[in-house]
């Protein structure tokens, strides 16, 4: 059986970038983080808003949920032992 995830680690560079953002996207950053640690991850990935999905190329592997239209959180499901976990890498400003 599949642990429900409901903690969320930020890597120091994703604190690193949220020092740098405005603070609209702080906020619903930390709206994801309150759902995901509230009702898990499964069910935060349904919230529309986010627009959770899968990436490829160099990140494949990593999700992104969208925070704006600019910003990006870059995140990846990460199993130690028992434990699991989604490991947020950046949060930065998506480059068209």
């Amino acid at each position: 059986m599949r642990q429900m995830i409901r903690v969320v680690v930020l890597s120091a560079r994703a604190r690193k970038d949220l020092r740098g953002c405005p603070r609209h996207i702080v906020r619903k950053f930390m709206a994801w983080v309150g759902s995901v640690q509230a009702v898990g991850l499964e069910a935060t990935r349904q919230v529309s808003g986010y627009h959770d999905e899968p990436l490829k190329g160099q990140w494949f592997g990593h999700r992104s949920i969208r925070l704006s239209v600019a910003y990006r959180a870059v995140y990846r499901v990460r199993e130690d032992g028992a434990l699991e976990f989604a490991f947020v890498e950046s949060v930065n400003k998506h480059i068209y």
